[in-house]
């Protein structure tokens, strides 16, 4: 490994620099072979990751939305204080379970939605 040394030009040695540089300089370090990036992901200590928020592996994939579905999207996620995404997922596993007609539904669901069938004002 490399001993850091003082740029002439910054003041700064390698590790100071490599800490306070913008990406785009970074990048083009990185890709014309300078050690100095490579050396600092090499020293740096180990990151912690998130703790994920469920057992179940999940895959990201892109969707491609009009800006206005996606807007009336957030804001419906928003009144239920969802992030979008969850949402979203939530929708699609009610679209799936209504293809299954195997599928089993959970009791309180179903409290909840004759519940409010009860609570609605009937038509005279």
């Amino acid at each position: 490994m490399r001993k850091p040394h003082q740029n002439p030009r910054t003041g700064h040695d390698d590790e100071e620099e490599a800490l306070t540089m913008n990406r785009h300089d970074a990048t083009k370090r990185f890709h014309s072979g300078d050690e100095q990036v490579a050396d600092l992901i090499d020293d740096a200590p180990p990151v912690e990751l998130p703790t994920p928020d469920t057992d179940v592996p999940m895959v990201s994939r892109s969707v491609r939305l009009p800006l206005d579905t996606y807007e009336r999207v957030r804001a419906a996620a928003d009144a239920r204080g969802i992030g979008v995404t969850t949402l979203m997922r939530q929708w699609i596993d009610a679209g799936l379970a209504d293809l299954d007609d195997s599928a089993t539904v959970s009791l309180a669901d179903v409290r909840r939605a004759l519940a409010a069938l009860a609570a609605r004002p009937t038509a005279a």
